[in-house]
């Protein structure tokens, strides 16, 4: 690993967790994880003697980090800390979040709707061109 992944990633393979999304196979030394939206699927693949783990996701492949599905099968083999005690909090957490997003995006679309049809309705006044000659 070159570098440290952004936070955000960190985020992201804790969903990935919580959403059942990563299926551990230890005897084949690799793992699945799912995408969010379950249109892609990452493998996980390690060497247990060199401690070295590679993703065919995104972020591990060209950016040079563990991406997310590194950092959740890391999670879910214990090698990093994973709260399960308060995994339901947590997620009730970001799902209050969640639908308070839907809401306000509602809103915002149905804002830029009105305004929309407010200037489709407004009749606009074009200069008239004259041609002298």
């Amino acid at each position: 690993m070159e570098k440290l992944p952004p936070i955000a990633k960190v985020y992201e393979a804790w969903s990935a967790v919580a959403d059942g999304r990563v299926v551990l196979h230890p005897n084949e030394r690799c793992a699945t994880v799912a995408s969010s939206n379950a249109q892609k699927e990452y493998t996980v693949t390690w060497d247990e003697a060199d401690a070295v783990y590679s993703s065919n996701d995104n972020a591990t492949y060209w950016q040079g980090y563990a991406g997310y599905p590194v950092i959740a099968v890391l999670m879910e083999q214990g090698a990093l800390p994973l709260d399960r005690a308060h995994e339901n909090r947590i997620r009730a957490h970001f799902m209050t979040c969640y639908a308070a997003l839907m809401i306000v995006l509602r809103r915002h679309t149905a804002s830029t709707m009105r305004q929309a049809a407010a200037a489709a309705a407004t009749p606009t006044m074009k200069a008239a061109s004259t041609s002298e000659g």
